[in-house]
This record gives C-alpha cells, structure tokens and sequence, in this order.
C-alpha cells in the first residue's frame, strides 16, 4: 500500500512501513497504519509478541485495562468477536499478553505481517549513510533484520516507527550513569529487573542474601515479594540500598495516594522496613562490587559495604540508539528524547500526568518519515504511560498517510491527579501489589479530559537508584 503523501516520489509508493517491536505500542502503530491504508511489516526481536512482557507477567498494573488498550487495536479485535476485559479491572503482564497482545498478534491482518525473532539491527537510508544529503527525503530506508534462524535479511521500507522500547538496556548499578568498578565481572550475581521471586525464579534467591537497588516501584514490588518468600524460607535476608536520604518518595502518600493500590504498596513497604524485615541502607551510591566465594561486596562511595548472593537491579532503562547510528537524529541533550519532547518530558519538572500532548510533529527528526514511539521516544525519562503511546502511533501514523490535521490533533484521557511513577520500565505506573483495589491510574475515580491530552500507562522512577 502506498504512502499517501504529495511529496512522496514514484519509488516509496509501493514499499510498506517498518515497525520495530511487537509489544502495545509496536501492535497499536500496525493497526493504525492498516487503518490508514498503508502496510506495515513488524519486526519483533523475541520469539512472541510482548516477549519483553511476558519476563514480567506476574507483575500487576496499577492502572485498569480501560487505559492498556488502543483504539485501533480493539476495532480490529472486534471484528474477530473478540470481547473487552472488564474496564475497570487491573490487569497483570501475563493477562495484558494472554488476553490482549496474543489475540491482536493472531489476527489475520496482523500475523500475516508479523516476523518474530527478528531482530533489527540497523536502520540506515538505502544505499545512504548519515553524511549524505542530495535526494535523501526521497530515497527508502533500509532495516537490517537478524534472525533466530542464523539469517540475516535487509527490507527496504517508505518509513520506520521505532517501537522497541528500552527493557533490554538497563541502568547500569553504578552511580553518575556508570557502571560500578566490577559490575561486568560479577553479571553472574544480578538478576533481571523484576524476577519472580515466588515462583518462576524461586530457586536463585530462596534462603539467600538479596540486595535489592533502586527507589521506584519496581523495587517495592521485589522486596515486597521477597518478604511473602522469606515466610517460608526464613534463610532469606533482604537488603536495600537507596541513593536518597530516605526512601519517603517510594512509601508515597499511603492511604491517601491517588493510586488505592500504590497507596498500600508504599504502607506495605514502610512496615516491613520498620519491623525488621527488610534492611534499609540510605544514601548508599554504589562505586564498586567485589565478587567473591562467599558472594559479592558492594562497595558505596564512602566506603560503606553490604555483603549479598544475589543482587536485582531496579535502577530503571536507557534508550540503545546503537541500531540508528546512521540515521539523522534530533535528540535532547538531556534525556535522549526528541529534542522538542524532551523538556516536556524531563522528571526533574515533569511526572507522567503534566507531560504535555505530543504527536508526530514532537517526535519528528530531520530524517523524514522516520519516528521513535512509545517508552524509547522518552529516552532515560520515567514518565511514560501507555496511552501516551497509544496517542503517539494514531499521530505517527496519520503523518506517514499524508493526514497532517489529523497527525496534528492529539486527544488524550488522563484523570485528574496524573502523579505516577515506577521504574519498571514495563507498565502503566507500573507493577502493583497483589492488591484486588480496582482504581484509575493516576488518582482521580474518573478521568477528565486534558486539552490536546496524551495517553496513559507505561512508567518508570524519577529516582531510578
């Protein structure tokens, strides 16, 4: 299908538009490039669609399903008599894949278009490295893809929307944005960033020494989890190192939170830290680990130490621009989103609910038709939300049809408060505890709409350490 556009020449008419990553935001561009009339091919990395979800399937929203899912993908859904989950419920990682991704990824329009373990490891112009100008507007991308399979192919694309996300580059442990003095040495002593301590990864932290890093949502859920584990193997010691000179920014508002289930993580939280269970270091910046037979030290900057087995990583995730390096991009010094988005975005002045509307114009760099969207378009800021996604594809990809008003006009519902943060890089404010509490994602018990709104559920911790 061709891109509608009058400036388009005669050798992009009949090249489809390339989507990196199958998670929610990867799948809702699909579907509103199919709306449009255009045809997407997606390229997902891992062997299923949200494959980056499905690490953390046991993790549980705190936003309700109302805000999980795209417009565009529920009319596609519907047309196969696919039924909504109920609005208002909070779903888990593994329900957002089983009862939504899945289904999506299954439908004809979509699976016949979907390429999984595929990984894209380079997006270039055709025959065009970044130094060259003449006729670039109007010359194809070319996308390298590697496969599972050994192969490697190269696609030649109209356009690109970058929809990977950032799960596979963490923060490093270390501190200014380092990684710590014998933190690659000691890989074998970190977990991934939200592991299933109570069940699918058990094994690796029952009745053993476990450091948890970080002041975001991520971690309260982890150490959370650790303590309901540390019930039945009392040989579990839980330990906690913050940056910060407190962890009052993690207990949050209590009963009083906007979010009923965040509140309750952050009480939760502050008990077991006060009766004993959990062992609270603050201020603690880490400079060094030292790996050893009796496990690993590590060291902060004013020599502090804390010895552990094992040690989860909640220190939120960085962009990797490594596959656009010979792309032209514009991005904000600061936080490596698009420069015009960034000084909207930044946590130092911004949570996810002040971010203002944004669409295909903010997400544009000087290589046309080539777009960053969903969590990667918000560089190292935490403030993302799904929805906000959701509003950035519909944009994208009226843009790539030619629709400027439509790509110029953003909607978005947001409830009243807006203020939500987590540092799980995964979803909408993140994990939730195992609280029933049904609520709307940032406060208020019904949304209002916010001038040229963006979106809603996908977030990460100002404070990532």
């Amino acid at each position: 299908m061709p891109l509608l556009k009058e400036d388009t020449m005669d050798s992009l008419t009949n090249l489809p538009v390339a989507v990196i990553g199958a998670g929610p935001i990867g799948l809702a561009a699909a579907a509103h490039l199919l709306e449009q009339g255009l045809e997407p091919v997606i390229f997902e990395a891992g062997p299923t669609a949200g494959a980056a979800i499905e690490q953390w399937r046991h993790i549980r929203l705190f936003s309700p399903w109302r805000y999980n899912i795209d417009a565009a993908a529920t009319r596609l859904l519907e047309s196969t008599g696919w039924e909504s989950p109920r609005p208002t419920a909070l779903p888990y990682g593994g329900e957002l894949i089983d009862q939504y991704l899945t289904p999506l990824a299954t439908t004809e329009p979509i699976a016949s278009r979907l390429h999984t373990g595929a990984r894209v490891v380079a997006v270039t112009r055709q025959g065009m490295d970044r130094t060259h100008t003449r006729n670039r507007e109007n010359t194809p991308f070319l996308v390298r893809v590697e496969h599972t399979t050994g192969q490697t192919s190269d696609h030649v694309v109209a356009g690109v929307i970058d929809a990977s996300g950032t799960w596979s580059t963490r923060n490093p442990l270390g501190v200014s944005g380092l990684p710590a003095i014998g933190e690659d040495a000691a890989t074998s002593r970190v977990s991934s960033p939200l592991p299933d301590v109570k069940d699918r990864d058990r094994a690796a932290f029952a009745g053993r020494r476990v450091l948890v890093v970080g002041a975001g949502h991520s971690a309260a859920n982890t150490l959370i989890s650790l303590s309901e584990l540390a019930k039945d193997e009392p040989n579990t010691r839980i330990l906690w190192v913050v940056r910060g000179p407190s962890a009052a920014k993690v207990y949050g508002g209590g009963d009083l939170d906007g979010l009923p289930a965040r509140g309750q993580l952050g009480s939760r939280l502050r008990r077991l830290v006060e009766s004993g269970a959990i062992e609270l270091h603050t201020g603690f910046s880490i400079k060094a680990l030292h790996d050893g037979t009796n496990g690993v030290t590590v060291e902060s900057v004013d020599g502090r130490t804390v010895l552990a087995d094992v040690i989860v990583p909640c220190t939120g995730f960085r962009p990797d621009l490594g596959i656009l390096q010979e792309l032209r991009l514009d991005l904000d010094p600061a936080v490596d989103a698009p420069r015009e988005l960034g000084p909207l975005i930044d946590p130092e002045f911004h949570s996810c609910g002040t971010v203002a509307p944004h669409g295909a114009k903010l997400l544009a760099h000087p290589d046309q038709d080539f777009y960053i969207v969903g969590m990667k378009s918000y560089g190292r800021a935490p403030t993302f939300l799904l929805a906000t996604g959701y509003e950035q594809v519909r944009s994208v990809a009226a843009a790539l049809a030619g629709d400027r008003e439509a790509a110029d006009t953003v909607h978005l519902e947001l409830p009243e408060t807006g203020v939500c943060s987590s540092d799980a890089g995964t979803s909408c404010d993140a994990p939730a505890p195992a609280a029933e509490r049904e609520s709307s994602c940032c406060g208020a018990p019904e949304p209002v709409l916010i001038g040229i709104p963006t979106g809603l559920a996908h977030g990460r911790s100002a404070d990532n350490n």
